[in-house]
């Protein structure tokens, strides 16, 4: 048992030490370096933007309005995906600034109160139930 004892003992000492040690092959970004933070961030920033914009691009409605300005999906799905980082960036803001069929409402309504205000006015004569 002694001599088993001896056998294992140093190599026990040298697995636990080898263990110890910091590992040199660590995986590293192409550059050589690891990648940030930001750096992280910002790639899925980019994914979420491109993701944003495929999302609207698949809708029926925008599939219709583009073939009816004719232009072809696939033209624009390609120069989707050439755009830069910034530019899909620019592109996905200024998707979600603009208002999901809020403003067809909203101007049939103004349409609506001005008619209605210059007609009890006396200027235009458009609905009869103003008199």
């Amino acid at each position: 048992m002694k001599t088993f004892r001896r056998f294992i003992s140093p190599l026990l000492i040298v697995a636990m030490v080898l263990g110890s040690l910091p590992v040199a092959a660590a995986p590293q970004a192409s550059d050589g370096g690891l990648i940030g933070t930001q750096a992280a961030l910002d790639a899925e920033r980019t994914t979420d933007a491109r993701e944003r914009i495929h999302e609207v691009l698949a809708r029926d409605d925008v599939r219709e309005q583009l073939l009816a300005q004719g232009v072809d999906p696939a033209d624009v799905e390609a120069r989707v995906a050439a755009l830069s980082d910034d530019e899909a960036h620019q592109m996905a803001d200024q998707l979600d600034e603009m208002p999901a069929g809020a403003s067809v409402v909203g101007a049939l309504f103004a349409v609506f109160v001005i008619l209605l205000v210059t007609d009890i006015l006396g200027l235009t004569n458009v609905f009869p139930f103003t008199r």
